[in-house]
């Protein structure tokens, strides 16, 4: 796949539904541990309720679709994940002003403003063991992968922001947690993964089964 149009929007995130769909439990299990245990449930409602939310949409702008989508993503799940993940949708779709499609440029733009969207809604670091850990290094190495070879086609990239995701996200089992229960909880959460991070990697694997196919 060299890009995905206007069209192709609500599949996309109907694939990104999906795995949210069959991961849910397990990372239900991992928030019971360091949150609230509700993690896999919220990204499960949140993601699902997108492809309908884009389909539906009265929009003909490609970067508004989707900055509209991630905004309406934070009133279905107003929970703190459902926050971080919505604005990131939205400001990922910002950085995609003036696209009228997702190609391989668009995907590290996108990866890039979602990362800055977390940053934004969050108030969190690299390193401070959050899902921005698993979505920037996801921006990061898609990056590199375009720097590298700027003829490189969008599964090249996306592919990379996989292999990024998922060094993000084994990163952070060695990570100390600042923000909410996790950071109470601690001391168990040495050699095990951030649940948010983790999010993160259902996210982009969820984009790649799409692009990839």
């Amino acid at each position: 796949m060299e890009k995905v149009t206007m069209e192709q929007l609500p599949e996309l995130f109907e694939a990104i539904a999906l795995q949210y769909k069959e991961n849910a439990d397990e990372l239900c299990k991992m928030d019971s541990k360091m949150g609230d245990g509700d993690l896999g449930l919220t990204m499960k409602k949140g993601f699902g309720g997108l492809p309908e939310i884009i389909l539906t949409m009265e929009e003909s702008d490609f970067s508004k679709k989707i900055r509209k989508a991630g905004m309406e993503m934070t009133d279905l799940v107003p929970s703190t994940m459902g926050m971080l993940m919505g604005t990131g949708i939205s400001y990922g779709g910002k950085a995609l002003t003036g696209k009228t499609e997702l190609d391989a440029e668009g995907l590290v733009l996108y990866l890039e403003g979602f990362a800055a969207g977390i940053v934004k809604r969050g108030k969190c670091s690299r390193g401070d063991r959050t899902v921005l850990d698993c979505i920037g290094q996801a921006g990061d190495d898609a990056r590199a992968a375009l720097n590298k070879n700027q003829s490189a086609s969008l599964a090249e990239v996306c592919q990379a922001a996989l292999d990024g995701a998922k060094k993000g996200m084994e990163a952070t089992k060695s990570m100390v947690p600042k923000y909410g229960k996790a950071a109470v909880h601690a001391n168990v959460s040495q050699g095990i993964a951030d649940q948010g991070a983790t999010a993160g990697l259902v996210m982009i694997q969820g984009m790649a089964d799409y692009i990839l196919k």
